[in-house]
């Protein structure tokens, strides 16, 4: 929490955008301090398409399996059905605004995907292309 608490006045004060923009970089940076270079969205985009072989469905997903190809709408998680609110921050103001949100969904997502822990470098720039939408 106190990594985080210089935000409380952003968070509280700016504006939803404003303020998710702020979270970004914020997470952003800590990932270039623990080695991380700049975030690249076009990466981040490549990233988000990847396929790998998802264990417990014995298929390969993406991201983009559960998120859907247009992060503008919504998505549909592959094994539960469960409805996944639309990614894209400039339709869904509560995207990219918790930083405790991004790394517990970076955490079970990437592990769930890929079989393993996102890197910072991976984070960072599926942040940027997230952001960028």
């Amino acid at each position: 929490m106190k990594k985080y608490f210089w935000l409380i006045p952003v968070l509280l004060f700016g504006g939803q955008a404003q303020a998710g923009e702020s979270v970004v970089q914020a997470l952003t940076g800590q990932y270039q301090q623990h080695g991380a270079g700049l975030a690249d969205a076009a990466h981040g985009k490549e990233i988000w398409q990847q396929q790998h072989m998802q264990k417990k469905l014995k298929k390969r997903v993406s991201c983009a399996s559960c998120h859907g190809a247009d992060l503008r709408r919504s998505g549909e998680h592959l094994r539960t059905g469960k409805r996944i609110e639309p990614m894209a921050p400039s339709v869904n103001q509560e995207r990219l605004s918790d930083p405790k949100k991004i790394e517990k969904w970076f955490l079970r997502n990437c592990k769930w995907t890929w079989g393993r822990e996102c890197t910072t470098q991976e984070k960072a720039d599926i942040l940027a292309f997230l952001q960028s939408l």
